[in-house]
């Protein structure tokens, strides 16, 4: 049997009663407990003992050493092998850009790994602290499937709330910022990208015949399953609600765009009459009216404002503006 390697995330033993025992850096890994062994591939340790530990098979170092992104399940006898997608929360980073979860199970280890912090693991570990979480892998392997799936699902409503306000602000009349639907429906496509295939896993793995998996864990999977459904399909209605969005988002920009255009060729109407009149007034040649009235500028002034009002009013009472 090997050791836990120095630099575990987690390292501990499930005791059977929904807690779980820590186990030491260095320590034997226990064969009379199940266990739970979370790494970080990035972490050159990690790497070095996945690489290494007679516990995995060939396939099994492939895929905790992150050479596969995509969702996965692969049997091998009473062994699983998952690649599973979770919401990322890190700072700086989109949440649309899934964190992948690296699971190895049996019936009695369980050997997980990433390279981004997951808060769906947090979840699963504080509930083995707590004395409530799983009592077997095959529990284990439910919870951090609900757990991942929860996740999702509070972003899922996260978009479905920032939709909402969009909606609310162009009934207003009034542009969102540039960019912000563009953000909102690239996280609903790229979500409904991942969470597709992982709802086909979870019921996939539901429906194999693996002896450590009992009915209530099937049904429980099969639950989860049906979950992920909901939410794709209000990804597919927050994909839809977009377009709508970005076809009413046009409309408004077209409008007001016709409307600036209308006022200006307005303005241009009410000024023509007077740019004609000061062109023929500015003519150099003799016979100009007014030339030798020390009062003809003014009244010629006030003929252009009189001649704009005039055509204000005719304009407002044909109902141009």
């Amino acid at each position: 049997m090997d050791r836990v390697p120095s630099d575990v995330i987690y390292g501990l033993t499930l005791d059977g009663r929904g807690g779980m025992q820590p186990l030491a850096a260095g320590s034997e890994i226990p064969a009379a407990q199940p266990g739970w062994l979370h790494l970080d591939y990035g972490n050159p340790e990690a790497a070095r003992w996945l690489l290494q530990t007679p516990l995995l098979g060939d396939a099994a170092r492939e895929s905790l050493l992150g050479q596969s992104n995509r969702p996965k399940l692969v049997r091998m006898g009473e062994t699983v092998l998952l690649i599973l997608r979770g919401i990322n929360h890190n700072k700086d980073h989109r949440p649309e850009e899934m964190v992948a979860l690296r699971i190895f199970i049996t019936p009695d280890l369980i050997i997980s790994s990433r390279r981004r912090p997951l808060l769906s693991e947090k979840d699963v570990f504080e509930q083995l602290k707590l004395g409530g979480g799983a009592d077997t892998p095959a529990d284990w392997l439910v919870e951090i499937c609900d757990a991942l799936t929860d996740r999702a699902g509070e972003f899922v409503e996260e978009l479905h709330d920032q939709i909402l306000d969009l909606e609310e602000q162009v009934l207003m009349r009034d542009l969102p910022a540039n960019g912000r639907l563009a953000l909102i429906r690239k996280q609903l496509i790229m979500i409904r990208r991942y969470l597709s295939p992982q709802r086909d896993l979870v019921a996939r793995l539901a429906n194999e015949k693996i002896s450590w998996l009992d009915e209530d864990d099937r049904r429980r999977l099969l639950d989860i399953a049906d979950r992920l459904r909901r939410w794709l399909d209000d990804l597919d209605a927050g994909v839809a609600r977009t377009a709508v969005l970005a076809d009413e988002i046009n409309n408004l920009m077209a409008e007001a765009t016709n409307r600036r255009a209308y006022q200006m060729s307005v303005m241009a109407l009410l000024f023509l009459p007077a740019s004609f009149l000061t062109g023929l007034f500015g003519i150099n040649l003799g016979g100009i009216p007014g030339a030798e009235s020390p009062t003809a500028f003014w009244i010629f002034c006030g003929s252009l404002v009189a001649l704009a009002a005039g055509l204000a009013v005719w304009l407002k009472h044909r109902r141009w503006w």
